[in-house]
């Protein structure tokens, strides 16, 4: 663990994620996302702003995917407020990889995503 405090909120922000995601509550996992946010989110497409963020998480959701872990995170400073993280996942229904997540600490001291890139790349 470190004690650089953006380091640490990005950190607790992809747990509040993962949390939410493995609940089963889409309106969690998109209150993780500054509102302007973009995902892009291969094969699927890209979706602007939480309403739209959390529909698609919704739709996941309800296709009975659940349990996502990340492996092989690697954290790199963006700027002097945020970091990009990059993964691997799996599902209980799909594996894939995080291209690039874009964390900003907010004015709150929470960090937020502020540009999500990501990949399924095959069925489990």
């Amino acid at each position: 663990m470190t004690d650089n405090p953006t380091l640490i909120a990005c950190q607790q922000a992809i747990a509040a994620w993962q949390q939410a995601f493995n609940q089963q509550d889409a309106a969690g996992c998109a209150a993780q996302y500054h509102p302007d946010c973009r995902m892009q989110a291969a094969p699927f497409g890209e979706f602007t702003g939480r309403e739209a963020i959390q529909a698609f998480w919704q739709g996941i959701i309800d296709q009975g995917f659940a349990d996502v872990d990340y492996t092989e995170v690697q954290w790199q400073p963006e700027g002097d407020d945020g970091y990009l993280l990059s993964a691997k996942w799996t599902m209980n229904k799909a594996f894939g990889v995080v291209h690039r997540e874009h964390w900003q600490l907010q004015q709150d001291g929470r960090a937020l995503l502020v540009s999500d890139h990501f990949e399924v790349l095959g069925e489990r």
